[in-house]
């Protein structure tokens, strides 16, 4: 047990140091508290919670691995390298679809909402 609490540690100061060091990070973070202000504002449904929740998971994992990745690309080599700028571009690149498939996410579920809300 003492080896998971241990992991479970690890595992949340890499968020904290995430969210201290990248700025993505934050605002992926400030969209995350919006995405669920929302969803108690709007009483979305149980589906549209799991949704929510799974694009957020998504988006804010995909800002670690890529904020890894760059870790170490630039403790492996700290010059310009044309194959560590690909590294790069293709991990910011991953980050970049998941938040905009997030984004379309989260207005297919909001947008009709804040139209009814703004009609009534």
């Amino acid at each position: 047990m003492a080896t998971f609490s241990k992991s479970v540690g690890f595992a949340l100061n890499g968020i904290k140091q995430c969210f201290k060091r990248e700025l993505h990070f934050k605002v992926h973070t400030v969209f995350t508290i919006l995405a669920i202000a929302a969803g108690f504002l709007f009483s979305i449904n149980k589906t549209e919670w799991i949704i929510i929740s799974i694009c957020i998971a998504a988006v804010l994992t995909a800002e670690l691995i890529n904020t890894a990745i760059e870790e170490l690309c630039n403790i492996v080599y700290k010059e310009d390298h044309p194959g560590i700028k690909l590294v790069k571009d293709l991990a910011a690149g991953a980050v970049l679809i998941m938040a905009i498939a997030a984004a379309i996410s989260g207005a297919v579920i909001f947008i009709p909402k804040i139209i009814l809300f703004i009609n009534q």
